[in-house]
């Protein structure tokens, strides 16, 4: 699954990727209950409810000499759910094909409990990192890419890590960053429970609040008429991004709504993968397949 108009454009030749495979999150199973006592399911459109289980869903390209760059994907759906298909699995077919390592990571969903989602991204980021020269990935170019809330588990890693678990790259899709006046309510009452009208918990979780000079780089891509998810998310974290020195871009297309994902039917689906492609070549991520 590529644009055609990609690999014109930059010259990029898709490539064979392997079989996937999957890797639990936490093959001891000793991590904090989610509390979510129904079944775990696949609906019709590929979206994943009650998950209380985080697993690593692995995309590879072809083996080459060069190790690979590799991109940690959480799947949006506002913390109820996660969209594993035009959110996950196109996305991680779209990387490999051209030559990234896609890693979905199938986290847990928080049900109140808001620091269970982001452990999972931290351990995930850590595990791609063990398994470098096995997989065949540079362990200094592993970046989380996030959709919707997706989004905000992304962006909540890149602004809470340590060093073993901070990404190289961000890259986010219409993304929840805050949980303050310019949220998505179904995604702050779902991550924070309880705690959603806590003010401090509010502002821990709210990610453009905890910019720093080691906040990773970052590319934003969102429409203008987001209904779900308001554009100043994305430009209130860029602008102190900015202000704090740290590299990012953003692209605001005029229209698309909300949670297009990896759709060919969104109107500006050519442009967007054009301006991907082009940002990961000008970090040094996509290299060993451009001529």
């Amino acid at each position: 699954m590529y644009s055609g108009l990609v690999a014109l454009t930059l010259g990029i030749t898709p490539l064979l990727a392997q079989e996937p495979f999957t890797v639990p999150v936490w093959p001891n199973g000793a991590v904090e209950d989610n509390g979510l006592t129904v079944a775990e399911e696949t609906t019709d459109d590929g979206s994943v409810l009650n998950a209380r289980t985080a697993e690593l869903f692995v995309y590879l390209p072809t083996a080459g000499e060069i190790p690979t760059g590799a991109v940690v994907i959480c799947p949006g759906g506002g913390y109820a759910r996660q969209s594993m298909r035009h959110e996950g699995v196109n996305f991680a077919q779209m990387l490999a094909e051209h030559g990234i390592a896609g890693i979905i990571l199938k986290y847990r969903l928080p049900n109140g409990h808001p620091a269970i989602p982001l452990s999972d991204a931290q351990e995930a980021v850590r595990i791609v990192r063990a398994h470098s020269d096995e997989w065949g990935i540079d362990p200094g170019k592993v970046g989380i890419a996030g959709f919707s809330a997706g989004g905000h588990l992304a962006s909540t890693l890149g602004t809470h890590c340590d060093s073993t678990s901070r990404p190289d790259f961000m890259l986010l899709f219409y993304p929840v960053v805050t949980m303050g006046e310019y949220t998505h309510k179904g995604s702050r009452d779902n991550l924070l429970g309880e705690l959603k009208a806590d003010e401090e918990w509010i502002a821990y979780y709210s990610n453009e609040l905890h910019v720093s000079v080691d906040t990773p780089p970052a590319l934003f891509l969102l429409s203008d008429d987001d209904g779900a998810v308001p554009p100043v998310n994305s430009l209130q974290m860029y602008l102190n991004m900015k202000e704090a020195g740290v590299p990012a871009a953003l692209y605001v297309f005029p229209t698309g709504g909300h949670g297009w994902g990896c759709r060919p039917t969104f109107p500006y689906y050519d442009m967007w993968t054009t301006l991907l492609w082009r940002w990961l070549q000008e970090r040094g991520i996509l290299v060993g397949n451009s001529n």
